[in-house]
C-alpha cells in the first residue's frame, strides 16, 4: 500500500476506535479532503477487515444510491459497478459492500463524512417524499430592555446598538452582543433579556465578562451591570455559561425548578418548560445545584436531572461532548429515539412534529452539521429505513 494510503488507514481505524489523538484527527480531515475517491474506496476496503460493523446494516437496493453520494466524483463507483457485473450471480461485490457500509458509517455513524466532503444536490427520487424544506437555524434574538425598547438583533448592523448613563451594547459580526459598564455609578441597573426564536441562536457577553450561548427558543434575563454581592440571571431554555471568575460575588442561573451556583466554571443547562427533565452537565470547575430540599455539588462529567416529583440524580462521568455539540454547531446523538431527534430538529429548522402510524423504535449515533436544510438532515436519516415528508410547517415521520 501507498504509504499515504497506509497512513490514511491507520487514521481511519484509529478515529474509529476512539483513540486518535487531536493532532491525529486534524490530520485525518485533511487527508479526507484531498484523498482521490479511488484511494479512498481501497483504503476504506482493506480497513473494513479491522472494524467491528455488522454488516446488514444497509439494504443493498441503496448501497449504489448512497455511494454515489459519498464518492461525488463517480469513478470509484463506476469501478465498483463493473465489478459487481463481473461477479456471475452475485448482487453486490464484496469490496462494494465493504466499502460502502465504511463509507456511510464515517458520515452517519462516526459523524464526519457528511460534512467534510461535498455532496451534491439530492436527486428527485431520493427527495421525493420531501415535498417542502426549510433553511437551517442561524444567529437571531430580539434583546429587550429595561425601558421596554426592542431591538431585533438580525436586523441591525453591526456596532454600538445601545448607550446608556452606565453600560453600552455592542453588536459583532459573529452573532454576538457584549455589554461593557461605562460607569458603575449608583443608579439602580435596569433587566435586560435576550431571547432566541425557534430555530435562532446568540450568544451574549454578560457585564462581568462572563459568556453565554443562547440555543433556539431560549431567553435570558441579566442586569446591564451586577451589583452587590450576587451576579443573578434567570434562564429559560437552553444555555452554555463559560462564567467569569470572581470569589467575591458568586454567579448564579435561575431556572423555574433549580438555582445553580458557581464561582468561575463551564457549564450546559437545558430547561424548557415543555421537557419533563432539567439537565445540568457540568464541563469544567464546579457548581453547586439546589432543587427544593435537595442540594448536590457537581464534579467535571456530572450531569444532575431534574425530573418532576422523582427529585434530584446526579449521573457521574457523562459525555459533555455530545451535550454541548449544539453550542459548536452541531447535532449529536448516542442511542437517540426518533423523538428526541426530531425534538431537536424542530426547534433548529422551526418546524413541527407529527407522527403517522406508531412511533419507529429506531435508536441513532452519531453527528450531523446544524447547517444544513431540514432535508439534507431527513435524508441521512431516510437510509437507515425512517421515512419523513416536509408540508408546509410540519415534519412527518412515517412508520
Amino acid at each position: 500500500m501507498h504509504s499515504s494510503n497506509a497512513r490514511l488507514s491507520y487514521l481511519f481505524n484509529s478515529y474509529y476506535n476512539k483513540t486518535a489523538t487531536k493532532q491525529e484527527i486534524e490530520e485525518l480531515f485533511q487527508l479526507l479532503h484531498t484523498t482521490s475517491d479511488d484511494e479512498l474506496a481501497a483504503v476504506i476496503s482493506e480497513a473494513w477487515d479491522s472494524l467491528q460493523i455488522e454488516e446488514s446494516l444497509f439494504k443493498s437496493d441503496k448501497s449504489l444510491e448512497i455511494l454515489k453520494r459519498i464518492l461525488p466524483t463517480g469513478a470509484a463507483v463506476n469501478n465498483l459497478e463493473e465489478e459487481a457485473i463481473v461477479n456471475n450471480g452475485m448482487k453486490w461485490s464484496s469490496i462494494f459492500s465493504k466499502s460502502l457500509a465504511a463509507a456511510i458509517l464515517i458520515f452517519i455513524s462516526v459523524g464526519t463524512y457528511f460534512w467534510l466532503r461535498p455532496v451534491p444536490e439530492p436527486k428527485a427520487k431520493m427527495v421525493s417524499n420531501v415535498f417542502h424544506d426549510a433553511p437551517p437555524g442561524g444567529n437571531r434574538a430580539t434583546l429587550t430592555l429595561a425601558n421596554g425598547k426592542i431591538i431585533i438583533l438580525d436586523s441591525v448592523q453591526n456596532g454600538i446598538i445601545v448607550k446608556m448613563a452606565n453600560f453600552e451594547v455592542n453588536k459583532t459580526k459573529d452573532g454576538q452582543v457584549v455589554y461593557r459598564v461605562i460607569k458603575n455609578n449608583t443608579q439602580k441597573p435596569g433587566e435586560n433579556t435576550l431571547s432566541t426564536p425557534r430555530g435562532g441562536q446568540y450568544q451574549v457577553v454578560l457585564p462581568d465578562g462572563s459568556k453565554v450561548w443562547l440555543n433556539a427558543a431560549s431567553s435570558i434575563k441579566f442586569p446591564s451591570v451586577f451589583r452587590g454581592k450576587i451576579r443573578e440571571v434567570e434562564l429559560k431554555g437552553e444555555a452554555y455559561f463559560e462564567v467569569a471568575k470572581n470569589a467575591a460575588m458568586p454567579f448564579k442561573v435561575k431556572s423555574a425548578h433549580a438555582q445553580i451556583e458557581v464561582l468561575g466554571t463551564h457549564f450546559n443547562v437545558r430547561a424548557y418548560d415543555d421537557e419533563k427533565a432539567m439537565k445540568t452537565t457540568l464541563v469544567e470547575g464546579a457548581v453547586k445545584i439546589t432543587s427544593g430540599n435537595s442540594t448536590n455539588v457537581l464534579k467535571p462529567g456530572d450531569q444532575a436531572v431534574l425530573n418532576g416529583d422523582n427529585g434530584m440524580k446526579v449521573i457521574n462521568d457523562v459525555d459533555a461532548e455530545l451535550e454541548t455539540a449544539w453550542k459548536n454547531g452541531l447535532f449529536q446523538f448516542k442511542d437517540a429515539g426518533i423523538e428526541e431527534i426530531m425534538r431537536q430538529a424542530a426547534l433548529w429548522y422551526n418546524l413541527n412534529i407529527s407522527f403517522e402510524g406508531e412511533i419507529p423504535k429506531r435508536y441513532f449515533t452519531g453527528k450531523i452539521s446544524r447547517n444544513v436544510k431540514a432535508s439534507e438532515f431527513l435524508n441521512m436519516l431516510n437510509y437507515t429505513g425512517v421515512k419523513f415528508r416536509i408540508e408546509g410547517g410540519n415534519i412527518i415521520v412515517m412508520n
